[in-house]
């Protein structure tokens, strides 16, 4: 059992850790995950809402920030849906939140471990319309997360957040609680019910949803695949996508490559989807 001076040293010095948020059922959500080339568990966390868990190889063994893993990752599941995901982090320094929706950029907010705000105001107004939170009772609570505080600490700035996102539906299983460290809240993911997310490789994916396009089935999320507006779209994440992957390449940023990689992906799949079935 932990000591309480084991404990105090955690909340003083918390090992890096990070939870995907999903506004979207888990099998939407696990057919988005797996692009991502992470082994993770889904959890359910509410109504509409599931929640990610990663291993966190990229900053444990690679030393990337966590903070720029989980807003790559964000934006993929992100652009490749049609639901916004909200990543939440923590590191010794700071503890933080990035919200991704579609092509909008990111948006975020940062604390430092002692809870002293170190984003922009603005941004918490960003997040708020772009989840439709109350923008009067929702917005003074996030209100007060920007404020000077010095009773609230990294930790209790992300307990406030989740206290807003209740009303939104979400409701994170015991356990998944932010500050902790991410193996041990696999260990509580796995005591709930949930789905591990594989990695079935490239080609097995792409095959697999391809497959469940042309047999009619339209994939959770690609929701454009076979609509007026498919080749466009298309063509746009291609576009998009073989860019961002080259950067993340450059920059070693295993969470911007999967943002690419996932954006050049479903480009691909509905280029090819277009081009074997060209309407009569």
């Amino acid at each position: 059992m932990p000591t309480e001076e084991s404990r105090t040293a955690r909340r003083a010095h918390p090992a890096p850790g990070a939870l995907l948020l999903c506004r979207a059922e888990p099998e939407s959500v696990a057919a988005a995950a797996q692009l991502l080339r992470e082994h993770m568990l889904l959890v359910p966390a509410g109504r509409e809402w599931s929640v990610l868990v990663p291993e966190g190889r990229p900053w444990q063994e690679g030393g990337e920030p966590v903070d720029r893993v989980l807003t790559g990752w964000a934006t993929a599941l992100a652009v490749g849906g049609s639901w916004p995901v909200l990543a939440l982090w923590w590191d010794a320094d700071r503890a933080g939140f990035t919200l991704a929706s579609g092509f909008r950029r990111p948006v975020g907010y940062i604390w430092l471990t002692n809870g002293t705000p170190a984003g922009e105001d603005e941004a918490m107004h960003t997040f708020a319309g772009r989840l439709g939170l109350d923008p009067v009772l929702d917005m003074q609570s996030l209100d007060a997360l920007t404020r000077p505080d010095g009773a609230a600490d990294a930790r209790a700035r992300m307990r406030g957040l989740l206290a807003v996102l209740t009303r939104a539906g979400v409701s994170l299983p015991s356990g998944l609680t932010p500050g902790e460290s991410a193996d041990r809240l696999h260990e509580a993911a796995r005591l709930q019910p949930h789905v591990r997310i594989e990695w079935p490789g490239w080609r097995e994916a792409f095959l697999a949803e391809l497959d469940a396009v042309e047999g009619g089935r339209l994939v959770p999320w690609l929701p454009w695949a076979g609509g007026p507006r498919a080749n466009a779209v298309a063509l746009a994440q291609v576009a998009v996508g073989l860019p961002l992957a080259v950067w993340g390449l450059r920059r070693r940023s295993g969470g911007w490559t999967a943002a690419g990689a996932v954006l050049l992906a479903n480009g691909a799949l509905g280029l090819a989807y277009g081009l074997t079935h060209v309407p009569d």
